[in-house]
């Protein structure tokens, strides 16, 4: 009887989940008020993760892509807002609705922000959208704006942290619209050099400690490049892949002496699948530890186990199992944090513009 259970709690619960992340489009809990300027990323978590459920037929696709558009911050008819363009996180700011077609509504504190430019775009590609709609060079524009001398990047014009989420967030910019002249590649690139640790692991910035998060950020950036065999010797990237993998106990944690958290079997393990190593971690240990974070009763994954689901962790959590192998799981762009459905869709679109412009 006991062993029934026990392969009862491991079984992958995906209808729970696909019902986890329509309430997450629908309706949020009131401890998610303070995230009301980010919510882009997390309908990104919900989109992202029904797509990769093999459930994005449960949406409202025509509606989601016009609530995005929206979200778009266009260029004024004089162009001076050029430097604020992208896409912003939500509606909060209330500027009046736009559907993409006409110039932007001029507003003081108005301006994109680099992670939601990111998400929006993603959320965009997932939904089939054509980004036809998408002011291409006023995002790119934007985006330059927001590098600093050290090849960092700020999220915000007037100024945030910067770190090696951003320059993440910045590639995958430039990556998805095919176009690199958003960023200043080689200051970015430099400053990823300057963030490798002493332990080999990468941190946000050169002197701060490694983490699974930010050694990610890194590597995904530099394969997005096509640059990760340029700038790391390959004695650097075996200490690279060495570091990773001794981040894994059962399930993966971030940083040496912390405890495993169901996210870092993503970023974690996307970073070995980067670098050609996943093979070589303890696949069962992993699921069992992720489906451990299962809320059995509504869906979701948590952090830990017998801690509330979130959608970051529920998102990241199915990433990871389908990282392994997970039946039900569509595969996952381990760089840039799509499944691969919405990657080969992408990569369409991109072919259809080189096609266009020759």
């Amino acid at each position: 009887m006991m062993a029934d259970f026990d392969h009862e709690q491991l079984d992958f619960l995906r209808e729970r989940h696909v019902r986890f992340f329509q309430r997450c489009l629908h309706v949020l809990p009131e401890r998610y008020a303070p995230y009301e300027t980010t919510r882009l990323t997390i309908v990104f978590f919900a989109l992202s993760g029904l797509d990769v459920l093999d459930a994005l037929d449960v949406v409202d696709k025509p509606g989601l892509i016009e609530w995005i558009y929206s979200l778009q911050v266009l260029p004024t008819d004089d162009k001076s807002n050029l430097s604020r363009c992208g896409f912003r996180g939500s509606s909060h700011i209330g500027v009046p609705y736009s559907s993409s077609k006409g110039p932007g509504a001029p507003h003081t504190y108005d301006s994109g922000h680099v992670a939601m430019t990111y998400t929006g775009l993603a959320c965009l590609v997932i939904l089939g959208d054509d980004l036809s709609r998408v002011d291409k060079e006023a995002c790119l524009a934007g985006l330059r704006a927001l590098q600093l001398e050290d090849g960092s990047f700020y999220a915000v014009p007037e100024g945030s942290e910067n770190d090696m989420r951003f320059v993440y967030c910045a590639t995958c910019i430039c990556f998805m619209l095919d176009d690199w002249s958003g960023m200043d590649c080689q200051r970015a690139i430099d400053y990823i050099r300057r963030s490798s640790s002493y332990d080999s692991g990468i941190g946000q910035g050169a002197g701060l400690e490694s983490h699974g998060g930010s050694t990610f950020c890194a590597v995904a950036s530099l394969c997005m490049m096509g640059k990760l065999q340029e700038v790391f010797s390959e004695r650097e990237l075996k200490r690279i892949r060495r570091w990773c993998i001794f981040r894994q106990q059962n399930g993966f944690h971030g940083r040496p002496n912390k405890p495993v958290d169901t996210c870092y079997s993503f970023w974690v393990g996307s970073t070995l699948q980067l670098l050609d190593v996943f093979q070589y971690t303890n696949f069962e240990k992993n699921r069992n530890y992720i489906l451990s974070t299962q809320d059995r009763l509504v869906g979701g994954f948590a952090k830990w186990p017998d801690s509330h689901p979130d959608p970051l962790h529920t998102y990241f959590g199915i990433c990871g199992l389908s990282l392994i192998g997970e039946a039900e799981l569509r595969k996952v762009h381990p760089a840039l944090n799509i499944s691969m459905r919405a990657f080969e869709s992408l990569r369409q679109l991109q072919g259809a513009w080189r096609q266009k412009s020759t």
